[in-house]
């Protein structure tokens, strides 16, 4: 039976999942109180005498969670396009699941959310023309021996948005599960 930290984690992830989808944005009503409540499952814990108890080794592995996976997030954010919706979201899922969970949780989610981009993709511009296009450009590339730069109307199909929560839900859930450990074996 899951823990209550892992329904609230999950249910936060779902409600930013349809706010990404729907509307383009992952709001901070649903990342703040999350990043909140991920630092105190990981701070308090309840003693055999049931009692709430500070366990400081949950509260450091939360806090090195949201270093490390804001960490990685912020600066995807600062070298790219992203939101930081997706910074503050994945800088949760870190203070939940602590650092090594969170980091297999975000990994999971960049390959998830790069496999659907290229799907996406490929379902709205065509793979025939995808690859003939990369074609031409690589032929480009070789003839002026360097990196020849996409013109704009190249770069504009690679503009479209990129809903990265249900791609975190999708990585979250496959931690909790084991799936991840399972594929990890495979690949």
């Amino acid at each position: 039976m899951p823990e209550l930290s892992q329904i609230v984690l999950v249910s936060l992830l779902l409600v930013a999942s349809v706010t990404d989808v729907l509307k383009g944005r992952i709001f901070n009503w649903t990342t703040y109180p999350g990043l909140i409540a991920g630092v105190l499952f990981g701070a308090i814990r309840l003693s055999e005498a049931g009692r709430l108890e500070l366990d400081t080794t949950g509260l450091t592995e939360s806090l090195l969670g949201i270093v490390g996976c804001g960490g990685i997030m912020l600066t995807c954010f600062l070298l790219s396009d992203m939101g930081g919706g997706d910074v503050k979201l994945l800088a949760t899922v870190g203070a939940f699941l602590g650092l090594q969970h969170g980091l297999t949780a975000l990994l999971w989610t960049i390959v998830l959310g790069g496999v659907t981009g290229l799907a996406m993709l490929i379902w709205q511009i065509g793979a025939g023309r995808i690859l003939v296009g990369t074609a031409r450009h690589l032929a480009l590339v070789v003839r002026s021996r360097g990196w020849v730069p996409l013109e704009t109307a190249e770069r504009e199909p690679l503009k479209r948005s990129l809903f990265l929560a249900p791609s975190a839900l999708a990585g979250v859930l496959m931690t909790l599960t084991g799936a991840a450990e399972s594929l990890r074996e495979y690949i």
